[in-house]
């Protein structure tokens, strides 16, 4: 990585990281970074198109499962610009305002798929636990509001993060350690007080995924005690079956995240090729498995993915 002199640059420009001490291989390694884009974006786009024109599948689990996707999709398309410009062509150089919309972006819809698995988990929560209510309970009006409040939620609380750090001065190396811009990352080079930064952003956090991941577990909880209760062993199988899309769903979010989170925190002495590695897993993982997980483990979902592709033989 080439050296910044901070006297040379406006604090109002930042530098991305490829992969550490492999810049010379970069138009190599962005093959596979590609094929993980164009799977994220096709599958998900699948996934919404299905849902869109098939009326067997306009049902509360598959609306939210739609909702799952266009965040996916929203992720992808929030870091692919700069993330390919950096291995193409070395655009390594963003600005501090472009920058700033990059972070809500990714920071938005990554609080937004957090809400979407804890609506997906209540989801569950009602066709196991109390199923003569689940046509009652989730109508149609009450997603509508939800998919509503979920975009709320998801972005309300970082126009105070975003504008906080604004007010910060920069006057250390402007060198990120991601492909992309990512709030505790920029928020690292200020050479001014980010305390408030840093507990604000924590609170947001635990507000936001800590409080979700705590009700999904929670859910879950619930579903285990109810299925046991269920005397027929065929019965608990199949009232499982129904759960292991959401959960393998519900891992590949949190695990990277929890992963990033403690790298940055506890990391500082990890080889950099570390902490951009698995910020790009944190990102790439979940838009590309999710798809996969949901067209293999969800029968409707694959018919429906089947019937548009090979029509008369399904």
């Amino acid at each position: 990585m080439p050296f910044f002199n901070q006297s040379i640059f406006s604090p109002a420009v930042f530098f991305l990281t490829g992969i550490p001490g492999l810049e010379i291989s970069h138009a190599w390694i962005s093959i596979p970074f590609c094929c993980l884009y164009v799977v994220a974006l096709s599958g998900n786009g699948m996934i919404l198109f299905v849902i869109i024109t098939q009326s067997s599948l306009h049902q509360p689990m598959y609306y939210f499962l739609s909702m799952l996707s266009f965040t996916d999709l929203g992720l992808c398309l929030s870091t692919l610009v700069t993330m390919l410009g950096i291995f193409w062509s070395n655009a390594t150089e963003i600005s501090f305002d472009a920058c700033i919309s990059q972070m809500f972006f990714i920071h938005g819809f990554t609080f937004m798929e957090s809400s979407v698995l804890l609506a997906m988990a209540f989801d569950r929560f009602v066709a196991i636990c109390n199923p003569l209510r689940y046509a009652t309970v989730l109508t149609n009006s009450r997603i509508i509001k939800a998919g509503f409040a979920i975009v709320v939620r998801g972005t309300a609380a970082l126009v105070p993060l975003l504008l906080l750090l604004k007010r910060l001065s920069f006057c250390r190396s402007h060198v990120l350690h991601h492909s992309y811009c990512f709030h505790p990352d920029v928020m690292k080079l200020s050479c001014t007080d980010t305390k408030i930064n840093s507990a604000f952003g924590l609170a947001i956090v635990i507000s936001t995924a800590g409080i979700d991941s705590v009700l999904i577990l929670l859910s879950y909880v619930l579903i285990i005690r109810s299925v046991l209760s269920i005397a027929s062993p065929e019965e608990q199988k199949k009232a499982f079956s129904t759960c292991v899309s959401h959960i393998s769903a519900v891992a590949i979010f949190y695990i990277p995240m929890i992963s990033l989170s403690l790298v940055h925190r506890f990391g500082k002495h990890a080889p950099p090729y570390v902490h951009t590695l698995i910020a790009n897993v944190y990102l790439l993982i979940p838009p590309v498995m999710n798809p996969i997980i949901y067209s293999v483990k969800t029968k409707q979902i694959r018919k429906a993915v089947l019937k548009i592709f090979l029509y008369k033989r399904v």
